[in-house]
């Protein structure tokens, strides 16, 4: 695994920490941290294998 991939892997987490986390104060909707979760999942998904 190239240190690329590693990155992606590492903010992808993060990203999808960052939108639960804003969930939890209030900050965002649900429906709006699903759709952050699953595009984050869907970009990084994308570039990991097209890398």
């Amino acid at each position: 695994m190239t240190e690329a991939k590693l990155g992606l892997i590492v903010v992808a987490v993060v990203i999808i920490a960052f939108a639960t986390a804003m969930r939890a104060v209030g900050a965002l909707r649900t429906a709006s941290a699903v759709t952050a979760a699953a595009t984050t999942v869907a970009i990084a998904t994308a570039l990991f294998f097209t890398q």
